[in-house]
């Protein structure tokens, strides 16, 4: 088992195979100017296999498909499938925004993906395109059904926003009437491109409690998962689950597992801080595995107790959710 400098162990990384996405959630990422990486700055498949299996031999058995969008990237399927037989890797789950995911679905299934979670932030067209800039709230919709088709566990991700979704709590809320999904309401965080875009968080993760225990008197405290980043509620009768993340207020950091690493290949002990190590620039100066390996354990002797001690260390936040691997 591997642990950090806090002996909490490391056992999950969240991997970025691009920055570049299909839509353009506002919460995110402007809508326009943005700088996306060239292909030779991004880490190669083979570059992203060699880290898996070097984490995998020091402990970590998760990995997590991020982006940008997972499926923008040519050639994902066949890293994914070279990704299943690595030894260790116990455990593959995908974060998506499901508008090119449905044909892959069946496939992914074979592979042993465990779960998915599926970025809605609303279930109205119109909000979903104000939101997104994109109007591709059905293929979104066409993929949760095929995901819970095929018996992949589903997380809806859904960012709380003021004055923009507050109204589809409840409809989003009412997702977890299905067996296999967890709906997680996320307070917002300022990864959009631009600079924190609110002065004050309105909607923190006790307010989000507060309008659903409104919309659900009933609503039960069920048990959270190990290292869990969600405070977990069940709506009486209802085979799914809701979960609160308090991405903001960082209320889980004592229990974090995760580590990130980039598209470009930045590790990231943790969210909100700047990166901690240049694993691209290692592996592309013909550094060893256990020169890797040895660089990894440093990194992971030195991480920050918490978000907000990470957000001190690191200055200003001005990069895009999309930079940095959902």
């Amino acid at each position: 088992m591997l642990y950090d400098n806090h002996n909490r162990p490391i056992q999950y990384v969240r991997l970025a195979v691009t920055d570049r996405c299909n839509l353009r959630c506002f919460y995110c990422m402007p809508e326009e100017g943005i700088k996306y990486l060239p292909k030779q700055q991004l880490l190669t498949y083979e570059e992203m296999e060699r880290i898996c299996r070097i984490l995998a031999g020091l402990g970590v058995s998760k990995v997590r498909i991020t982006g940008g969008e997972p499926f923008v990237r040519n050639g994902l399927m066949d890293f994914m499938r070279n990704l299943s037989r690595i030894p260790g890797i116990n455990e593959l789950a995908m974060t998506t925004n499901g508008v090119l995911t449905a044909p892959h679905i069946e496939e992914l299934a074979d592979l042993g993906l465990r779960s998915v979670n599926l970025s809605i932030d609303t279930l109205d067209r119109q909000r979903f395109h104000r939101i997104t800039r994109r109007d591709e709230l059905p293929a979104v919709l066409n993929t949760l059904n095929k995901l819970l088709k095929a018996n992949i566990a589903v997380k809806i991700n859904a960012v709380v926003m003021d004055g923009q979704n507050t109204d589809d709590i409840g409809p989003l809320a009412e997702l977890s009437r299905q067996a296999g999904v967890s709906v997680r309401f996320i307070e917002e965080m300022p990864f959009n491109g631009e600079g924190t875009h609110y002065p004050v968080l309105h909607w923190t993760h006790k307010r989000i409690l507060n309008e659903l225990q409104s919309l659900y008197p009933g609503l039960q405290k069920i048990q959270d998962g190990p290292f869990s980043t969600s405070y977990d509620y069940q709506i009486p009768g209802y085979p799914g689950n809701i979960g609160i993340i308090a991405a903001f207020s960082r209320t889980f950091c004592g229990t974090c597992n995760r580590i990130r690493m980039t598209a470009q290949g930045t590790l990231k002990t943790c969210l909100y801080d700047n990166g901690v190590l240049d694993v691209r620039a290692l592996l592309r100066s013909g550094a060893t595995d256990n020169e890797v390996t040895a660089a990894f354990l440093k990194a992971f002797a030195h991480r920050p107790a918490n978000g907000f001690e990470a957000e001190r260390e690191r200055g200003p936040i001005t990069e895009s959710m999309s930079t940095i691997g959902g």
